[in-house]
């Protein structure tokens, strides 16, 4: 049943369930393999993880314990493209879907388009990179 409302325990599944598609795919995963490891368990992923956790749920609700900025952390991630982005978003539109309504993945989807432009433009990526 897809859940209606956001609160931390649906950010915090679907989530999980996102970053673990993620590092199934072998354009995206290298990225963060690099920066946090495999083991979704492991030390630097639980810190991240709950960040993001506080960060979608500051960005759906409004609430919640995030008041960093999410830009910096990325900045040295490595050379990233259009097609990097791209394939985030495509990860995060099936993992917003399979857990929310349509109202509320749709939500999430747009607000996660918003972001990804917003490091395409930080990091000076464009179409024609």
């Amino acid at each position: 049943m897809l859940a209606d409302t956001v609160d931390r325990a649906t950010v915090t599944k679907m989530l999980r369930q996102f970053y673990k598609t993620l590092l199934e795919d072998e354009l995206v995963s290298p990225y963060f393999i690099r920066a946090l490891g495999q083991d979704l368990e492991g030390g630097k992923w639980r810190d991240h993880l709950s960040t993001l956790d506080n960060f979608w749920l500051k960005m759906m609700t409004g609430k919640g314990a995030y008041g960093g900025h999410p830009f910096p952390p990325h900045a040295f991630l490595g050379e990233m493209y259009p097609e990097t982005f791209a394939c985030w978003l495509k990860h995060f539109k099936v993992a917003t879907n399979q857990f929310f309504i349509p109202e509320i993945a749709d939500k999430f989807y747009k607000k996660s388009e918003i972001l990804a432009a917003q490091f395409m433009d930080n990091l000076d990526i464009g179409e024609e990179d």
